[in-house]
């Protein structure tokens, strides 16, 4: 996913974000798992181009750490991946 450069994508990417994951439900009733993917899809968006979603998103990950990290390994955040690469440093260190 991108993040947008100017301002007029930027709204077109928050707005196109918001569509997937109110359209998501819909696809949810379709067979198979087309609604998560497509609620995926709409969350990177708004992470990517919302202050106001990153730091929701960041509470949510307090509060639910376990599904946090799920979730940004599902989505390939740099974070996760930093976080995991610090993990295994540590228990190479340790061995």
């Amino acid at each position: 996913m991108m993040k947008a450069q100017t301002g007029h994508m930027r709204l077109c990417l928050l707005g196109l974000g918001w569509f997937l994951v109110v359209l998501s439900p819909f696809v949810g009733v379709l067979p198979g798992p087309g609604g998560i993917f497509v609620f995926a899809a709409g969350l990177v968006l708004l992470l990517r181009n919302s202050a106001w979603a990153r730091r929701r998103y960041a509470q949510l990950k307090r509060r639910w750490p376990k599904t946090g990290s799920v979730c940004d390994h599902a989505m390939r955040r740099r974070s996760a991946l930093r976080r995991r690469a610090i993990a295994k440093a540590r228990i190479a260190g340790a061995d």
